[in-house]
Formats: C-alpha cells, sequence, structure tokens
C-alpha cells in the first residue's frame, strides 16, 4: 500500500540577486543569520547535508541528501527529520527555483513528497512561509524576522 502524499508550495519575490538567494540557502554564514540554522554540505550532487541549529548545542535537526544542485537558479534536495534518517519512507522532497526578474528574484520552493496529514506536513505550511519572510527581509534589509515569535493576545 502506498503512503497519500502531498506538497507545499511558496513563491516570493526578493530584491536581491539570484547569487544572493543561492548563498542565503547554502552558505552556513548567511542561513544562521535569517533562519537559525545552517545549512551544511558540501552541495556536490549524492552528498549529505544537515540542518544544524545555530547554538551552542549545534543539534542536527534535518538531514537529507542534495539530488541536483545548478547554482545559482536550482537546487534540490531529499529532507527529514534527523530522528527519521534511517527510514527511507520518512523523505520528503525540497526544490528552490531561483529566477531573475529584472531587478529582483523570484524564488519558488516546492516542499513535495510529504506523507499527507504528517506532522512533518503540518509543520512546514506554517514553517516554510516564515522562514522565506526571514530571507526576503535579511536579504532587503540586513535583518531577518524572529522565527519564533508568537502571536499577541487579543
Amino acid at each position: 500500500m502506498t503512503k497519500e502524499t502531498t506538497s507545499f508550495v511558496y513563491v516570493t519575490y526578493v530584491l536581491s540577486t539570484p547569487e544572493k538567494v543561492f548563498e542565503a540557502i547554502t552558505r552556513p554564514d548567511v542561513a544562521r543569520r535569517y533562519w537559525g540554522h545552517e545549512n551544511v554540505s558540501d552541495w556536490n550532487p549524492g552528498s549529505k547535508w544537515e540542518h544544524i541549529r545555530a547554538n551552542d548545542e549545534r543539534t542536527v535537526e534535518l538531514v537529507g541528501r542534495v539530488i541536483e544542485v545548478s547554482p545559482p537558479t536550482r537546487l534540490v534536495i531529499t529532507w527529514a527529520n534527523a530522528s527519521q534518517a534511517s527510514d527511507p519512507a520518512a523523505y520528503s522532497r525540497v526544490t528552490f527555483e531561483i529566477e531573475e526578474y529584472e531587478n529582483m528574484v523570484r524564488l519558488t520552493v516546492t516542499h513535495d513528497e510529504l506523507e499527507a496529514g504528517s506532522g512533518m506536513a503540518n509543520g512546514i505550511k506554517k514553517g516554510w512561509p516564515a522562514v522565506l519572510s526571514s530571507l526576503k527581509s535579511f536579504l532587503e534589509t540586513g535583518r531577518g524576522i524572529d522565527l519564533f515569535a508568537k502571536p499577541k493576545s487579543a
């Protein structure tokens, strides 16, 4: 029996260059400034990547493999919780497409092959909009947003 899958697509426009957007995703020293995590890999097809919390504990939270890389326009990776790294069925796929639009960039993030209704599928629906808003803010203003902010009480 095959599992039911779902996908999530987020598109944003960033006043930046394809090179800077690609670096913001792949360079640990840049990602930590807007994501609070570092994406660590040599970014070669077949290589592993790790999503490491940028704090003293340096916890590896997500893992995967690089499927495809075409700097600065495309990156495809697999994605799973580090605690489920040994389970092939736990992996989903993330595709970053970076397209130049005059003086800006259209960034499309497609997260697919997600198990429908899973904790990961539900979590990324909140996670990607916050992370990509922070990436946009960081590249346009030099400051990311607080990814851990909570809604204000009424």
